[in-house]
């Protein structure tokens, strides 16, 4: 009951600060409740409405120019890191599509060296271990050798033929795990038992230690009184096991014949077919059933998987 005479007492019995500002709420109401009616009724505040506008506008315009460059800051940072982060993926992409440039002749050669690698697999029905050249240099008493990216746990050993899709690059000289020393056909201590296409007269072919664009051979054949004809085909003589050199791989071509009234024999010049300042894939030729930790360039298959080939009867 003391409630209700509270709320429903008059503004005289009210504390004077009270009084004073339940005055001003009052006005405050009446004033908005005034304005609002002339404002639906007639439109009488649109002239205080459009003068406000002149004068505030301008100044918001003036308040937006000073305060948009820094409220553009963050963002200026953000876009920043962005456009840096852009820029740096855009050059890492760049360089790689310029490494792949400058590889693709590279890995085209590769290409068809594998492919040719793979014909004269085929060619000579015989398995080869395919393998990089990595080292020029000599080794014991040679001149001539190179360093192959295949050992002994690709099936290779001494004396295996090693030749390129161009023909015969020489033989193994020895093994390790993983490498291989191949003692070159051009070197001057290398010998190998040929054959002349032509005519079917076998001899031997002795290197000159030269190792450049313009190598040659000798060909000394056991028939003295032969003369052979510039541009015959020589290949490897061959033995019954392969070893140092299977039969048939092309070394090179007849180019020149020299005779002595002295001797009782001809020379004949050989360019070799293989061009030795720029070896990179060679195969080695290998027996059938040779365990190895790489793939095989098998005849008339391309490659077979790693390990043993279980090819049987070649």
């Amino acid at each position: 009951m003391a409630a209700r005479e509270k709320r429903w007492r008059g503004l005289d019995r009210l504390e004077p600060a009270d009084r004073s500002s339940r005055s001003t709420l009052v006005a405050l109401v009446l004033t908005c409740a005034t304005l609002i009616t002339l404002d639906h009724v007639g439109g009488a505040l649109d002239p205080a409405r459009r003068l406000v506008g002149e004068v505030v506008g301008p100044a918001e315009d003036t308040a937006n120019g000073i305060v948009a460059p820094f409220e553009a800051i963050p963002r200026w940072f953000h876009t920043r890191n962005g456009l840096e982060d852009r820029v740096a993926e855009l050059e890492a992409r760049n360089a790689q599509l310029e490494q792949q440039v400058a590889t693709t002749a590279l890995d085209r050669n590769r290409l068809a060296e594998y492919d040719g690698l793979a014909g004269t697999a085929t060619t000579l029905d015989h398995v080869l271990v395919p393998a990089h050249v990595i080292a020029y240099g000599p080794a014991q008493s040679f001149s001539q050798t190179v360093t192959i990216d295949a050992g002994t746990s690709s099936g290779i050993h001494a004396d295996l033929t090693v030749l390129n899709n161009d023909g015969l690059v020489g033989r193994v000289l020895s093994a390790t795990r993983t490498t291989a020393t191949v003692v070159l056909l051009l070197d001057r201590h290398s010998v190998v038992g040929g054959r002349l296409g032509g005519s079917m007269e076998v001899g031997f072919l002795q290197g000159r230690g030269q190792l450049s664009g313009d190598a040659t051979l000798d060909l000394k054949l056991n028939d003295g009184a032969f003369i052979a004809n510039e541009g015959d085909t020589a290949v490897t003589w061959g033995s019954e096991d392969g070893a140092p050199y299977i039969a048939g791989v092309p070394i090179g071509k007849v180019t020149a014949v020299y005779s002595s009234p002295r001797e009782t024999s001809r020379r004949v010049e050989i360019k070799p077919f293989v061009d030795f300042t720029s070896l990179d894939l060679v195969g080695v030729a290998v027996p059938s059933g040779t365990h190895s930790d790489r793939r095989l360039v098998k005849p008339g298959a391309g490659t077979v998987t790693a390990g043993q080939d279980k090819e049987s009867g070649r």
